[in-house]
């Protein structure tokens, strides 16, 4: 999930290896953030595209395990065999009892990577972590909320600390439409009432919202023929695809969308067609999106989409009057939401943050989160960033400072101590 870069931590910075602070001779929980940052630099060199989580996830369960936690408590959500991408494996969900009493809380990080993270080697320079190679992104997007989750996980089973009733979750396929969010089985998350999404961007990052999302796949099926021997005969459906690609970028609906009725965003991000160079394409295949945070504006978005194509291929002919025929299929991958200010999960989760010196800082996101899905399901989830900058590319890094900070927040979430330290410092 793309975040942007805090310009300095935020919070306070806790050495590694430190465990626990004092307040009033309340001794608070604290990570190992050595071990964390073993955890997120592990986590990082193992390969794991959206379908493909297999071996990260059979990675998290093994150390869960060896930190004493019940194979019986391992629940695998095999949201794979619902998901129309298929893949190897489903979320994994682990459902601790409260030894003290206190409302279900869920914490929860996607595990998937893009495919240009596939190869990644981690590598620490300074207080941060790169890729070695300079072709490849990191993968922090999402391995390091995935790590943060783990090191809460792991801390409360190694230092057997009290807390309430815990649901820890590790979605997949999130980078390809929230799928593992999305149909994931609630039954098995034991009814939370506050729900925590660890994700991109700045560790104070609070996200209450994001916008929606539209996904088309366009198929303009045109007529073959020779294209030196009798061209006219031909209708190119690569020619189709060009006009309307045009129009949009020429009328203002690719890229950033601002109209008088709404904003928004449209992108093609992926053609496919052709067969030689000396035949006239008779079929191309493009992927679109549409994004918005109005749902009525998206909407508009995706049928100006539509419409562009029709006419295109209306306006591409053969010597015969035969055109280009548009398929078109289109999918809803995430609806928008915004939480309430006032919304528990929101507040607790500020509360963590002001618990450990940071300031909290309320953003809306641009890109799809698996809160999203779990806030249209009935779960209204806050998600909270841990260090990663620009994500998706070979200039990705991870900020260990706020990583760390992510991982103490994290815990005092997990052993509901956030409001100890904070409730003096709200303003």
């Amino acid at each position: 999930m793309p975040g942007r870069a805090s310009k300095k931590f935020s919070g306070q910075r806790i050495p590694p290896g430190q465990r626990a602070s004092d307040s009033g001779g309340l001794r608070l929980p604290e990570p190992d953030l050595k071990q964390a940052e073993s955890l997120v630099m592990e986590l990082l060199a193992i390969p794991g595209r959206s379908g493909e989580e297999g071996q990260i996830l059979e990675f998290i369960a093994r150390k869960l395990r060896g930190a004493g936690l019940p194979k019986s408590a391992l629940v695998w959500d095999p949201v794979h065999q619902r998901s129309p991408l298929g893949g190897q494996v489903g979320n994994l969900v682990v459902r601790l009892p409260g030894s003290v009493r206190g409302p279900r809380r869920l914490l929860m990080a996607h595990v998937d990577t893009v495919p240009l993270c596939v190869g990644a080697r981690p590598v620490r320079r300074a207080d941060r972590i790169v890729p070695a190679d300079s072709n490849t992104a990191l993968g922090a997007d999402n391995r390091a909320g995935a790590a943060v989750v783990l090191s809460a996980a792991l801390e409360v089973l190694r230092q057997r600390l009290k807390h309430p009733p815990l649901v820890f979750v590790w979605t997949v396929q999130e980078e390809v439409g929230l799928l593992g969010a999305r149909f994931a089985k609630l039954g098995l998350l034991g009814k939370p009432k506050l729900a925590f999404n660890f994700d991109g961007g700045p560790s104070h990052k609070v996200t209450i919202g994001a916008t929606g999302g539209q996904r088309m796949h366009i198929r303009i099926l045109g007529q073959a023929s020779h294209a030196g021997v009798a061209p006219q005969d031909g209708v190119s459906a690569i020619v189709v695809a060009g006009l309307a690609i045009a129009w949009l970028q020429q009328e203002g609906w690719h890229g950033l969308v601002e109209k008088p009725e709404g904003r928004g965003t449209a992108n093609i991000g992926r053609i496919h067609g052709g067969v030689a160079t000396n035949v006239v394409s008779p079929e191309v295949e493009l992927h679109a999106e549409a994004r918005s945070h109005d749902p009525a504006f998206r909407r508009k978005i995706v049928q100006t989409i539509r419409e562009a194509f029709e006419r295109a291929a209306q306006q591409v002919q053969n010597i015969h009057g035969q055109q280009a025929r548009i398929l078109w299929q289109e999918q809803s991958d995430y609806e928008a939401f915004r939480l309430a200010d006032d919304a528990p999960c929101v507040l607790v989760a500020e509360a963590a943050l002001r618990s450990v010196g940071a300031t909290p800082e309320r953003a809306i996101s641009q890109g799809g989160l698996d809160a999203n899905w779990m806030t249209h399901r009935g779960i209204p989830t806050v998600t909270l960033g841990c260090g990663q900058v620009n994500p998706h590319t070979c200039q990705e890094y991870l900020v260990l400072p706020e990583f760390w900070q992510a991982c103490r927040v994290a815990l005092r979430l997990a052993t509901a101590t956030e409001s100890v330290l904070s409730l003096h410092e709200r303003p």
